[in-house]
């Protein structure tokens, strides 16, 4: 759900609101309670990432050298020796 951005035109209190895109805009001023609010078209915040973080050694590629490379030569098909018979 997104947060919307409102300006009263008669007492210009600014507010915050977060509801649904289907919810229907306010209209009432909660600080002088007359119906002079305006909602505020925004780009909209992006994302945004909460709790500790992520950091770049999170997905920070395996250095060469390690095990998990003698793991991936292990995939490569096994070459087949076929003998016709006689």
């Amino acid at each position: 759900m997104p947060t919307y951005d409102y300006h009263c035109t008669k007492c210009n209190h600014e507010f915050e609101a977060f509801h649904s895109m289907k919810d229907a805009p306010i209209k009432t001023c909660p600080k002088c309670k007359k119906r002079s609010v305006k909602r505020h078209v925004g780009g909209g915040a992006g994302l945004i990432f909460k709790g500790s973080g992520f950091y770049i050694t999170d997905y920070k590629n395996k250095p060469v050298g390690t095990a998990e490379k003698g793991a991936a030569t292990d995939k490569k098909p096994a070459k087949t020796e076929s003998k016709a018979s006689d």
